[in-house]
């Protein structure tokens, strides 16, 4: 499984920045990304920013690896806590697929 772990650009280094994640600083290929400026989030995999992302959406995540953790943990899930944009709504299709309900 490809997890993707947010992480806050603290240094760009040419083709690399200088990145916090909930593990650390770690060093960051800018090659699918192209630059990006410091306080800019990415999504990272094997340290390699797949794609820039927003505060909101790297909380989202941390909140998701949180769970994950407590699961691994044998803690119980607390839905309302760990995905709080899931909670007290109903399901939405995204766009694409809701076009084809029409």
């Amino acid at each position: 499984m490809c997890i993707g772990i947010p992480a806050l650009v603290e240094r760009c280094e040419g083709a690399y920045a200088l990145c916090r994640t909930r593990d650390g600083l770690c060093r960051v290929d800018l090659a699918l990304t192209g630059p990006v400026s410091e306080g800019r989030w990415l999504l990272v995999f094997q340290n390699a920013a797949r794609e820039c992302i927003d505060a909101q959406q790297a909380r989202q995540i941390d909140a998701a690896l949180d769970a994950l953790a407590a699961i691994a943990q044998g803690q119980p899930l607390d839905i309302d806590r760990f995905f709080p944009d899931l909670a007290n709504r109903e399901p939405q299709l995204p766009p694409h697929l809701q076009a084809q309900l029409k």
